[in-house]
């Protein structure tokens, strides 16, 4: 959420969310839909299918094609799974373009962002403001959590397993059971 919003989001904009069938990517889709961008996901062909329910307008199969060399330019790129770089998709850009990652060296991206008009925006949600916001939008059921799987708390490490693969659809949960315990008298 934070994310998008320092990328100026706008209603009309190009948006690509690399990773569009991941934990983050998810959210960004359907985010960046709710702001009424054009977005276009990024993810395998298992997950296209996934990527348009949630509000993609079109889907590229990163098996069969790389949007670095479609010609397509976007107003944001937002690589949610951390699986390419500034460098690689600054000509996937449009001139003001800004490249959003959830990771990404610090002085590098201050330098892209000194040295021309293509900004890197990195970061994490951490406003107040930003969770109400979230908190509304899911209460009112324009905002859904995706859940591949859930896992109790002893088999953590299975679940970390299967997230490590790399080929979740959106989260994977860990659920802890609780005793209930009746207090006799």
């Amino acid at each position: 959420m934070v994310l998008l919003r320092k990328g100026k989001i706008q209603r009309g904009q190009k948006v690509l969310i690399v990773g569009a069938s991941g934990s983050v990517g998810t959210f960004a889709v359907q985010l960046a839909s709710y702001f009424g961008a054009e977005v276009t996901g990024v993810c395998s062909t298992a997950n296209i299918k996934l990527a348009k329910s949630l509000g993609a307008h079109k889907v590229i199969d990163y098996t069969k094609e790389d949007f670095t060399k479609s010609g397509q330019v976007y107003d944001i790129i937002f690589d949610a799974v951390m699986k390419t770089s500034f460098s690689r998709c600054k000509n996937s850009l449009t001139q003001n373009g800004v490249f959003i990652t959830v990771d990404y060296p610090l002085l590098q991206a201050l330098w892209i962002s000194l040295t021309g008009n293509k900004k890197v925006v990195f970061g994490i949600a951490n406003k107040i403001k930003d969770l109400i916001f979230l908190r509304e939008l899911i209460e009112a059921g324009k905002l859904k959590a995706v859940i591949d799987r859930r896992y109790p708390l002893e088999r953590t490490a299975e679940a970390h397993r299967y997230v490590e693969g790399g080929h979740k659809k959106g989260n994977v949960v860990i659920t802890i059971a609780r005793e209930n315990k009746v207090k006799q008298i």
